[in-house]
Order: structure tokens, then C-alpha cells, then sequence
């Protein structure tokens, strides 16, 4: 029995959630918008990458990047980390996957991720992991 989810709360922040399945990504706002995020929720890395660049030009970086790892189709979660990365090398980002065994979710930090996520994820695992990430720099 995991319990009920109890997000901890943040005084604000932005955050951008990139997730190809709509249920996840419709959680993971729910929960970072519990937490006192304002949430950007897209579905590719393209669109991620978009817009972080969006959110640096215009002087309100997200706090926190949540990038699922494989995106059937479309520019996934690694691609789009090497693209940010290069934009903002100080970016805090989380990965998340179904894939526990992809090499990227075993070694996230050598790929310039600060936490992980992998799914599927509770509503209080994503709370633990992005509470770390903003709070500490890494989880």
C-alpha cells in the first residue's frame, strides 16, 4: 500500500513536462501543479526543446524539465537533453521510462539528468524526485 499522494509543496515555479502518452503527462501536471508549479505539458522533444528556448528568450527558465526517455516516432528525451544542455547547460532535468534496463536511466547523470523517474511512477515518487531536483540541485 503506497498511501495517499502527498505532493510537497513548492512557494513557485515553472516547470515543462515532455511525455508522448497523454495520461502521463495529464499526472505529471496534476502533480507539479499541486506543488505549486505553473506546468507546460508537450508531447515530443521537439516541442520541449521549443519551449525551453521560448522560456530562456523570454527570461523565465523552467525550474525543473521532465523528459520521458522514448518517444515513438519523434525526437525522445536524450536528443532533446543534448539540445537544452547546449542551450542552458545548468538545466535541472528528470528522465523517465518504462525502460529500466535503457543505459541512460542506470547512468541519467552522465547524460546531464539530476534525477530519475522511472515509470510508471506514482504521484508522490514524481513529488520525491522533482522536490530533490529543485530543492538539493539533484536527487
Amino acid at each position: 500500500d503506497r498511501g495517499p499522494a502527498v505532493p510537497v509543496p513548492l512557494k513557485s515555479g515553472r516547470a515543462l513536462v515532455m511525455d508522448d502518452e497523454a495520461p502521463i503527462r495529464l499526472l505529471a501536471d496534476a502533480v507539479l501543479r499541486r506543488m505549486g508549479f505553473s506546468v507546460t505539458a508537450v508531447e515530443d522533444g521537439a516541442k520541449a526543446l521549443d519551449a525551453y528556448a521560448e522560456a530562456l528568450a523570454q527570461g523565465k527558465p523552467f525550474d525543473v524539465v521532465v523528459l520521458d526517455l522514448t518517444v515513438a516516432g519523434a525526437m525522445g528525451g536524450a536528443e532533446a537533453m543534448e539540445k537544452i544542455r547546449a542551450l542552458d547547460p545548468n538545466v535541472r532535468a528528470v528522465v523517465s521510462s518504462g525502460y529500466s534496463s535503457d543505459p541512460i536511466m542506470a547512468n541519467y547523470r552522465a547524460h546531464g539528468f539530476r534525477g530519475r523517474a522511472p515509470k510508471p511512477y506514482t504521484a508522490q515518487e514524481l513529488s520525491n524526485v522533482v522536490s530533490a531536483v529543485v530543492r538539493d540541485g539533484e536527487a
